[in-house]
């Protein structure tokens, strides 16, 4: 079955360019609903690879807000918002320069 590469492309960035909005309860439903809609098997795993990226930094950043009241919390909450940021951005790059291939974020549980 082919896919349409732009469709796929767009997906997929929408997919890791939701953490941007990471603040609203749409971060995580853009990645879900296009999980739940899309046959495309890479636009599904980029969905997936998403909100295992989401699940990972909501841990981080509750492990760091637990352990604010230590120094290393706010080098912990530091460093996952700069991957938060960062991480996404590389991701998209990645998925608009080869729709074939599902974008793996390094570092992470992967949940789903």
């Amino acid at each position: 079955m082919n896919f349409d590469p732009d469709k796929r492309k767009l997906l997929s960035a929408l997919c890791h360019g939701a953490t941007f909005i990471n603040y609203t309860g749409l971060s995580i439903a853009i990645p879900i609903g296009i999980l739940l809609t899309t046959d495309d098997p890479v636009v599904k795993a980029n969905a997936r690879e998403a909100l295992n990226f989401h699940f990972n930094m909501w841990i981080i950043f509750a492990i760091g807000g637990v352990t604010t009241f230590i120094l290393i919390g706010f080098l912990i909450i530091g460093l996952a918002a700069l991957a938060s940021f960062i991480l996404p951005i590389i991701a998209i790059l990645a998925v608009l320069k080869d729709e074939d291939k599902s974008y793996k974020y390094p570092f992470i549980f992967h949940f789903l």
